[in-house]
Order: C-alpha cells, then sequence, then structure tokens
C-alpha cells in the first residue's frame, strides 16, 4: 500500500503540472478533449492519492511530519474549488482550472517531502 501510495504521488505531480500547463496553454487557443482530460486525470490521482493515504493511516501507518496531512487536504480542496468558484466564462473557468491544478502540484510536491 506505502508503494502504490509513492507510486501515484509521483504520478500526481507530474500529471497535475501537465494538466496545468496544458490548460495555461489551451486558454489562447482552443481547449480541446485532450486538456479536460488531463484535468480530470488530475483530479482522480488526487482522489486516489487521499484515499490511499486514508488507508494508511487506517493500518497505523503515520507521516514523519503531521504537515503532511495538511497539504493532502489542502491540495484536494484547491483542485475542487473551481467547481464551486470560477465563473461561467469559458476562458476565466480554465484559468481556474489551470492555477488550481498547479498549486495541487506544487502542494504534491510539499507533501511528499514531509512524507
Amino acid at each position: 500500500m506505502l508503494t502504490a501510495h509513492h507510486v501515484n504521488a509521483f504520478l500526481l505531480i507530474a500529471v497535475c503540472a501537465a494538466a496545468g500547463g496544458a490548460a495555461l496553454y489551451a486558454r489562447r487557443t482552443h481547449a480541446g478533449v485532450l486538456v479536460s482530460q488531463l484535468l480530470a486525470l488530475a483530479q482522480t490521482l488526487l482522489v486516489a492519492q487521499v484515499a490511499l493515504g486514508l488507508l494508511l493511516l487506517s493500518d497505523h501507518h503515520r507521516a514523519k511530519d503531521h504537515l503532511h496531512y495538511a497539504y493532502g487536504t489542502f491540495a484536494l480542496l484547491a483542485v475542487l474549488s473551481p467547481w464551486l468558484y470560477a465563473p461561467a466564462e469559458p476562458r476565466a473557468r480554465l484559468a481556474w482550472f489551470a492555477g488550481a491544478t498547479l498549486v495541487a502540484a506544487a502542494l504534491g510536491i510539499r507533501a511528499y517531502m514531509t512524507a
């Protein structure tokens, strides 16, 4: 389980960075299916990472630093926030999703450093 949590962490950081960058680039051109699928994959990996972390906690595996849990929670909240707060205009909405996904990538890096 711990190995799956570590592997998913690397995937999460890479996909969040790629999805955020692709979404920022797509704001200037046309956001296609690939960008929306990358953003959805980033969100799915983040939810899976939190679920794996909760399974590890239930099995009495603890992180060295308690901030690890805060970074994971904030990353999840960052990715979910555009669903509630992003404006309806498509380009601005895409910017919200791009920013939130890049914040989640940064928080994922920080969470990995505190694991």
